[in-house]
């Protein structure tokens, strides 16, 4: 897989609530220049990206707090309605986690339906925090997430730990087991830490180890913000 292909799974990320109208811009201008599948902003930037990003690259709404996810369904469902009405195509959203042993349980259903519902039908990936969580509770949240329909189950911000080999290999394995046992073929978003072509690669090989058929841009996505950057200077 070359560098071009790499970038057209890629989730092209700025989220920086202090950044100018000219910075977006900057940012999208070179969005354009490479075409990846997406842009990943903050909704307060919606519309100016919409004036200059090319059509044919989706933009990708952080709706609700973040990196904290909230709490309050009604919090999130009204943020992530205005996100939509902003103009995104795409949401990502933090299921915060909590450290308790009966996590995940209703409260996490709750949430996860009502992100489903208000999503309106857009590409909904739901950020899980791997880090912050034991392989049970990532498989346990995983399975959820899928079970209530969940475009991309997404390993974390990056704010709270990075993404490992190890995250990649359950939810890889977790779709697989999804599509084997409801026939539905749901994706996954690998992010936190993504900043080179070599980790990339090794993440890709993983999953095509449990499910080839995820590696297409329907199902799988790379969240970075400066792994753009190093692909396209080493070309």
């Amino acid at each position: 897989m070359n560098n071009d292909q790499v970038i057209k799974f890629l989730d092209y990320t700025f989220l920086n609530h202090e950044i100018n109208h000219e910075d977006i811009i900057k940012f999208c201008i070179n969005a354009n220049r490479h075409m990846p599948a997406a842009i990943c902003i903050f909704p307060e930037h919606i519309k100016i990206a919409k004036k200059v990003l090319n059509s044919n690259i989706a933009i990708a709404a952080l709706a609700g707090k973040f990196p904290e996810g909230s709490n309050d369904c009604l919090e999130i469902e009204k943020d992530i309605i205005s996100a939509i009405n902003l103009g995104a195509d795409e949401i990502d959203v933090v299921l915060e986690p909590r450290n308790t042993e009966d996590y995940p349980d209703e409260i996490e259903l709750e949430k996860l339906v009502t992100m489903r519902n208000a999503s309106k039908g857009k590409i909904l990936k739901v950020i899980i925090e791997t880090p912050l969580l034991s392989e049970r509770k990532i498989r346990a949240i995983t399975r959820m997430a899928l079970a209530v329909g969940i475009d991309f189950v997404k390993t974390c911000t990056g704010k709270r730990g990075s993404c490992t080999e190890e995250d990649v290999k359950i939810l890889s394995y977790e779709l697989m087991r999804h599509e084997l046992t409801f026939k539905e073929k749901l994706g996954m978003k690998i992010s936190g830490g993504i900043n080179d072509r070599d980790k990339v690669i090794k993440f890709i090989q993983l999953i095509e180890q449990q499910d080839k058929a995820i590696i297409n841009w329907k199902r799988f996505r790379i969240g970075a913000t400066t792994l753009m950057d190093n692909l396209t200077t080493i070309q």
